[in-house]
């Protein structure tokens, strides 16, 4: 799948109805097109900084309450890109991140980006040694992460220094490590030195190196480049844009170091001045309290969790209070007819939408955006607007024509 403005063919015939060209086997977007920043020289960071809007509170702590203010996040980033370019962290140098979910998080990402260093994010579940293996293979020179995870990497990587993100913590903690530089807040602290001398950014470099497992085998690096990021913030404006005088507030279930994740609530709704409730990890209770407390108006889910909400509805509703809720975002796999409607019928205020996403596509590569598309059940809806996919066969690798599919048929007993 890959994003793309241009039109590099004027030639080509495209179906109207599917957006297939017979002539070179792509799915082109129904979707109006996205222009891209026509400046080669920019960063990701810098394009979300930018945007205007009118937004206050970027990021709430969903356990503790803390808010964090639009002017306390780009202060905070630009107090870590500084004191990253006085560790001596370049161009092209890999940042290891491994946390949960985090306000913090997103600072840390947007710092790096901002560099032109490059963030790979790992799961807070990986054992050691899966750890070890993604280290080796795209060779950070530093790492953050938190007090509890921190052994992990002492464990994976004994000399790699660690830059710990617990706002709290004292540096003299007997449980820190000897390769413990400096914690994220410290940094925070520090004045931005807005005078420094930055080496330019272009939209091709490489900005992300996230891991995923693909369709087979172990996990791979898949790069993303700032002007993939820069086009997915683009596709999340589109697709959330006419929110953005409404205040918004989302609710972030999903894991940051997933792309969906970190593309859409680390970096896209930013641009839109959104709201967004940071849970550190999925609990049940803790999301619909989030709601009720927050007033939160937006809920990505996966199906399983959906449908625990649509089977225990009626006593949810005693519970809490989701009269704030107005959109449900479903993703992961398809949902049926039934579900949907049933949903729909406890919750009728609520409208859902579904899309699907993969690491290679740099986050969104399709999504229902109207009721009208969300009708059609058990699809992930349109190709994202700017976007080429091919759809291509396991066997063969060569592309299969619109409105083929090809399936295994065992005809034994």
């Amino acid at each position: 799948m890959e994003v793309n403005g241009e039109n590099r063919d004027s030639r080509r015939v495209i179906d109207p109805r599917s957006g297939f060209c017979s002539s070179n086997s792509i799915f082109y977007s129904k979707r109006k097109p996205l222009p891209l920043p026509p400046n080669h020289s920019l960063d990701a960071t810098t394009f979300i900084s930018s945007r205007a809007h009118h937004g206050h509170i970027a990021f709430i702590d969903a356990s503790t309450g803390h808010q964090f203010t639009y002017q306390q996040l780009w202060r905070s980033v630009d107090s870590v890109t500084s004191s990253l370019s006085n560790m001596g962290i370049r161009k092209g140098d890999v940042i290891l991140l491994l946390s949960p979910n985090s306000i913090y998080f997103p600072v840390v990402c947007l710092s790096v980006m901002s560099l032109g260093a490059i963030i790979t994010t790992t799961n807070p579940l990986n054992t050691s040694g899966e750890i070890a293996k993604q280290i080796a293979d795209s060779k950070p020179v530093l790492a953050f992460t938190t007090q509890q995870l921190l052994s992990k990497i002492t464990q994976a990587s004994p000399s790699l220094p660690i830059i710990l993100m617990d706002t709290n913590n004292n540096n003299n903690n007997s449980s820190s490590s000897s390769t413990t530089t400096t914690t994220l807040d410290e940094m925070m602290k520090k004045e931005p030195e807005l005078s420094r001398v930055t080496e330019r950014v272009n939209q091709n470099d490489t900005a992300t190196l996230l891991y995923s497992s693909g369709t087979t085998g172990p996990s791979k690096g898949v790069v993303s480049s700032h002007k993939n990021l820069i086009a997915m913030v683009q596709v999340v404006m589109a697709r959330f844009g006419k929110e953005q005088e409404t205040r918004e507030t989302f609710i972030c279930t999903v894991p940051m170091f997933h792309i969906y994740g970190l593309a859409v609530f680390a970096m896209g709704l930013l641009a839109m001045g959104s709201t967004i409730v940071v849970l550190s990890k999925f609990e049940m209770h803790d999301m619909l309290s989030s709601i009720e407390k927050f007033r939160a108006t937006f809920l990505p889910l996966v199906p399983p969790i959906l449908v625990a909400m649509l089977n225990n509805a009626d006593a949810i509703k005693r519970k809490y209070d989701l009269s704030s809720l107005h959109t449900v975002v479903s993703g992961g796999a398809p949902l049926s007819k039934e579900v949907t409607e049933g949903f729909i019928e406890k919750y009728p205020n609520v409208s859902i939408f579904q899309g699907y996403g993969l690491t290679e596509s740099s986050g969104i590569g399709a999504s229902t955006e109207s009721l009208e598309e969300s009708r059609k059940y058990g699809t992930a809806g349109l190709v994202s607007a700017s976007t080429e996919a091919m759809i291509v066969d396991t066997e063969t690798a060569q592309p299969l024509p619109a409105y083929m599919i090809r399936a295994r048929v065992d005809y034994r007993d």
